[in-house]
């Protein structure tokens, strides 16, 4: 998931205390069986896995936005819970998105919370990350599609790649909104092959993607990047350390870690692993740690 970018976090609240942007939480997900699990990461330090607390159901297919303080997950239906960064425990309520918008994606401003598309949908829906209650409407993205990933810079969000209708083509669609605003996404560009269940984060006003399924159910190590306040295609940022599909991301503004996912349909070729990279560099991904346990499709955010 995209999370926001670390220049629109205000001084006064950095200096306070109040922003948490070092700390990324991973959130249940999938390897054989669905977990409750939440574990955490010092962004800035490479490092093994904490256990964090436990998520309000066991979930996979999860998605997450953030602001400075709080995080917010879309479980793998339409529940909503929200942990806050700076302590460790259980999940709590938030509310609820739409029923049956699951395998959506979702980014934020840091005080706007957006959810794109889902299961055969094209809405997009919001929240404000502060108060808890259920989503509300926001536009349509520019294509039906499931599995897509989603980040932004504060101001713009970004909708890309995932497969149309029901186990459809995977497509290469990048489209933008403006956070503040409602409305409908509008067309980018593309990303560099049509690809679904990759992740996505963001620093520095730049969008990175990595793996994912492409055609011909190929686990791809593609990372590749794009320049959030333009318009235009990605560019090749470099590789993976291996192959693999759903996994989950985030970022302290500088540094894009990847945890988790799978490098096969079977469910026991989940991965624990977690790999780094430098965003407002191109290069291949490097070994960072090891989440608490194997598994795939977590919802992923941080206090950026």
């Amino acid at each position: 998931m995209g999370l926001i970018n670390s220049d629109v976090i205000p001084e006064s609240a950095a200096a306070a205390g109040i922003w948490y942007g070092d700390r990324g939480v991973f959130v249940g997900g999938w390897s054989n069986a669905w977990y409750n699990t939440m574990d955490y990461i010092s962004i800035s330090t490479a490092g093994n896995a904490t256990d964090f607390g436990d998520a309000i159901e066991s979930n996979s297919y999860g998605n997450a936005t953030s602001s400075g303080t709080r995080g917010v997950y879309q479980s793998g239906d339409s529940n909503l819970h929200y942990i806050t960064f700076a302590t460790t425990g259980n999940a709590t309520d938030f509310g609820d998105r739409s029923p049956g918008w699951i395998m959506a994606d979702s980014c934020s401003s840091g005080i706007r919370g957006v959810w794109y598309g889902g299961d055969q949908v094209v809405e997009i829906d919001y929240i404000t990350i502060s108060t808890t209650g259920n989503a509300t409407s926001f536009g349509v993205i520019t294509d039906e599609r499931r599995t897509p990933t989603a980040c932004g810079d504060g101001t713009r969000g970004l909708s890309m790649g995932g497969y149309s209708n029901y186990w459809g083509a995977n497509q290469n669609i990048i489209d933008y909104i403006t956070i503040a605003t409602t409305g409908n996404a509008q067309d980018f560009g593309d990303l560099t092959q049509a690809t679904s269940v990759m992740d996505a984060t963001d620093g520095g006003g730049r969008a990175v993607v990595a793996g994912g399924q492409s055609s011909g159910a190929t686990w791809e190590d593609t990372i590749q990047y794009i320049t959030i306040a333009t318009t235009g295609n990605a560019t090749d940022f470099g590789n993976l350390t291996v192959g693999k599909y759903q996994i989950s991301s985030c970022s302290d503004g500088t540094t894009g870690v990847f945890g988790g996912g799978r490098t096969s349909v079977s469910g026991s070729t989940g991965v624990n692993t977690i790999e780094y990279i430098t965003i407002a560099t191109t290069g291949n991904a490097t070994d960072f740690g090891d989440l608490t346990q194997v598994r795939s499709q977590a919802g992923a955010g941080s206090g950026n």
